[in-house]
């Protein structure tokens, strides 16, 4: 497989799995691993790279689609006035506390995650389906999400560090389950995230743990337009999906994909 259509492929990973509560890093460390049986070149030695590529795309496309949120935020973090913007801007600060926390001081032990443990994202993924499972039989609610609950959120964020563990999974589940409104839940979830995203790439470029190649370049191109454009279409696609309670689909997923991991893994 070209370099190109592999780059594609996981920008389709990326875009559909970083919104729909499947495990985007699970899903992304079992495609290379399939991409790599099948002698795929080129990608590998560019996972870091790639990697932030996809993820800055997916950032940008809730970006777009929570525009009006975004201001929203901003505007609460400039007036300084303890308003609906200002306590909604602080509900988000908490709950990246707890993944910026585990970042830092984790980071080596995060990284070591990252390399090819499908024997773990396996796992990851059926407890995720647990999540899913127990959040779909709770009743919805018009709560909204509050100071503790965020950072209760957060650190189910943080959990979601590992690779199986669905980012959007677990902290849309958490915050049904603690009887936050289930459209509410999905997109203080998906808002939750962006400055991490930013955070993660700003790390990433200021350490130089990134190599770009201008071989490189198309390949990223490629992932980066696949990862945005599917990001659009999944993000709003799942906002409909959780208020209608279909979250069990989700779970019956991760149970089958994360037994055929496990199973491929010891065979």
């Amino acid at each position: 497989m070209s370099s190109v259509l592999a780059a594609i492929l996981l920008g389709i990973v990326q875009g559909l799995t970083e919104f729909l509560p499947v495990s985007s890093s699970g899903h992304l460390e079992i495609t290379r691993f399939i991409l790599e049986h099948f002698g795929s070149k080129g990608l590998p030695e560019e996972n870091i790279l790639m990697t932030v590529v996809l993820h800055g795309a997916t950032a940008l496309s809730t970006i777009f689609i929570f525009r009006s949120e975004v201001i929203f935020i901003i505007k609460g973090l400039l007036q300084f006035k303890w308003n609906e913007e200002f306590q909604f801007s602080l509900k988000i600060i908490i709950s990246m506390i707890p993944a910026a926390l585990a970042g830092v001081l984790f980071n080596a032990q995060i990284d070591a995650l990252f390399s090819g443990k499908i024997l773990l994202v396996g796992s990851m993924l059926i407890v995720t389906g647990l999540l899913l499972f127990v959040a779909d039989k709770t009743k919805n609610t018009a709560q909204s999400v509050s100071f503790g609950q965020s950072l209760i959120i957060g650190i189910a964020q943080a959990i979601a560090i590992l690779p199986g563990i669905s980012r959007s999974g677990a902290t849309i589940s958490t915050s049904v389950i603690f009887g936050v409104d289930r459209e509410k839940a999905a997109r203080f979830s998906f808002l939750m995230v962006v400055p991490l995203i930013f955070g993660k790439m700003a790390k990433d470029i200021l350490n130089g743990d990134m190599v770009s190649e201008s071989a490189a370049l198309i390949p990223l191109i490629a992932g980066f337009v696949a990862a945005f454009i599917t990001g659009l279409i999944a993000c709003k696609w799942m906002i409909s999906l959780v208020k209608k309670s279909k979250l069990k689909y989700f779970s019956y997923y991760c149970f089958t994909i994360g037994i055929l991991a496990i199973i491929f893994t010891i065979l």
